[in-house]
């Protein structure tokens, strides 16, 4: 078996960013190559290799500004709690993450992509079911984008509009049965956009064998 390029992997791997303001808008997506990353995530783990995962990819202009106006209305009052948390803040990245998600509230109708991850199963009170519920479907999500950034395409993983969840299902066209994960608007974007960012220290988060403060 032929070895991995670590550096290939590892630059994939701490590059991939949440594209958002970079999103080109006005470039068309092949959806052979959003197909292609759908493929590779397919080779995902899934809780007992259920598969139990289904993929909606939106391209309607007037399901995508559906869809944008749910993720709307689900945003206002996180925001604007944000918003008000942040005043004054001099937490420039968490600054520059609010504002880049203001940004996509905006212009999320015009995203040319919009992908809908959905499992078979709903939620319930056992916390074993709902970890497995979403293990099942979240790594795939995870490959997908990956796969998205290793063709220089953008892509962020939204959960917003699940606020209205029934309503986006009614829009699309979801059975009962299967629950949406998030969305995740995909476009061209700039390659620069691609670039590690500040992280807290490893030693500050890892524990071994208890947890401890």
């Amino acid at each position: 078996m032929n070895e991995l390029d670590l550096k290939v992997v590892d630059q994939l791997l701490s590059t991939t960013r949440s594209i958002r303001k970079r999103l080109d808008l006005e470039r068309p997506v092949d959806l052979a190559v959003i197909d292609e990353c759908l493929e590779l995530s397919l080779q995902a783990p899934t809780g007992g290799n259920s598969q139990g995962w289904r993929w909606i990819v939106v391209t309607d202009p007037r399901i995508r500004a559906g869809l944008a106006d749910i993720y709307a209305r689900s945003a206002e009052g996180y925001l604007k709690q944000r918003a008000e948390e942040l005043k004054g803040s001099t937490d420039t990245q968490n600054v520059k993450v609010y504002d880049s998600a203001a940004y996509l509230v905006d212009v999320l109708h015009q995203v040319p992509v919009h992908v809908i991850p959905c499992i078979r199963g709903r939620r319930s009170d056992d916390a074993f079911g709902n970890a497995s519920l979403y293990g099942s479907i979240l790594p795939a999500v995870w490959s997908f984008m990956l796969a998205a950034r290793a063709r220089n395409l953008g892509s962020v993983f939204t959960t917003l509009h699940l606020k209205h969840e029934a309503e986006a299902a009614e829009l699309l066209g979801i059975p009962e049965n299967f629950l949406q994960v998030g969305l995740i608007p995909v476009a061209h974007t700039d390659p620069a956009a691609f670039k590690p960012v500040s992280r807290q220290p490893l030693d500050t988060l890892r524990f071994h064998d208890r947890w401890s403060d």
